[in-house]
């Protein structure tokens, strides 16, 4: 999904007048955000009243005030999208020969590519509030937010898991520049099937393909830099009460899937139009670097009642019928 996008003309190397252009107005950004948020802090409230309707036993929100500023950021509006927001990127390429095409576009007065999975969820959630309902949106392997902004410009609210750190400062940002401090909660945790920890593999350069398995991440970038680190892992159904309606499920996680709709099993048990609409990724070669196939979440899915699943591209797409 992360990778989900359409393809940009090649260009010519960034020059070094642009890149300084790029730099100084990303430095002032900066430094517009350390000056801003020091002075308030408007999540506090919200967060509050949050957590007294759920129950973080397993695990707590993470706290975006206390997070180091991550600089230079890089953040633009997105296009093609119904409703406008914001992300900031969290790879740059390589700079300066090869930057990030989103870099590119930027200095050329253009928005950042539209990810597919933000235009598809503005569209359910879109119809979802036409219909009168309401309910949380769960984006799990959040990355840098695309999937739960996009949620947030409409008003829903999010519960977002990401295990990366430079992914979750990114995240951060994007909460402050949309405004949406009291529609999106954190959680820096791999969602999965117990209580615990695990190895988490990121590349240098490619964050949006860390993944539990090794072999995973470096599926189709074999030459980057691996890092291994240690995260939480938690239940999604450790975190949600059975009292709360979620609309939408989004799963991106590289492979871990299976692990993640396992922990998530009362969740997904819920009857017809009470349980959420289910998007994951099913990349077989992913989910056989994670020892799981296609057919082992189908036949789990089936066991808790998803009978109607549809394929779009690598993503799978799945609803319970009243």
């Amino acid at each position: 999904m992360a990778n989900a996008w359409k393809r940009d003309k090649p260009t010519r190397l960034l020059s070094p007048k642009f890149l300084f252009i790029l730099f100084s107005s990303t430095l002032l950004l900066f430094f517009f955000v350390f000056l801003t948020s020091r002075s308030s802090n408007p999540s506090t409230s919200t967060l509050i009243a949050l957590n007294t309707r759920l129950s973080f036993n397993a695990v707590s929100p993470f706290d975006c005030s206390a997070s180091p500023q991550a600089h230079p950021v890089v953040a633009n509006t997105v296009e093609g999208v119904r409703y406008p927001f914001l992300f900031s990127l969290s790879d740059f390429g390589t700079l300066p020969d090869k930057p990030h095409k989103n870099i590119v576009r930027m200095l050329k007065g253009k928005p950042f590519r539209k990810p597919d999975i933000s235009v598809t969820i503005q569209d359910l959630l879109e119809k979802a509030k036409s219909e009168g309902k309401d309910g949380f949106v769960v984006d799990v392997g959040a990355n840098v937010g695309m999937a739960s902004f996009a949620a947030s410009a409409i008003g829903f609210r999010v519960l977002a898991f990401e295990p990366v750190f430079e992914n979750l400062q990114k995240i951060c940002e994007g909460i402050y520049f949309n405004r949406v401090a009291d529609l999106v909660t954190v959680f820096e945790a791999a969602a999965s099937d117990r209580i615990g920890n695990i190895t988490v593999h990121k590349l240098v350069g490619r964050l949006d393909n860390s993944a539990i398995s090794a072999t995973g991440a470096k599926l189709a970038f074999k030459s980057n830099e691996e890092i291994a680190f240690q995260v939480r892992t938690v239940p999604l159904d450790e975190v949600i009460p059975e009292s709360e309606s979620v609309l939408l499920l989004k799963i991106d996680v590289q492979g871990w899937e299976y692990h993640v709709l396992k922990g998530a099993s009362k969740l997904l048990s819920r009857k017809g139009s009470q349980a959420p609409y289910l998007i994951y990724e099913e990349d077989e070669r992913l989910l056989q670097a994670s020892n799981s196939t296609a057919k082992e979440i189908r036949d789990f899915l089936r066991s808790v009642g998803y009978h109607d699943c549809t394929q779009h591209g690598t993503d799978a797409h799945c609803v319970k019928k009243d």
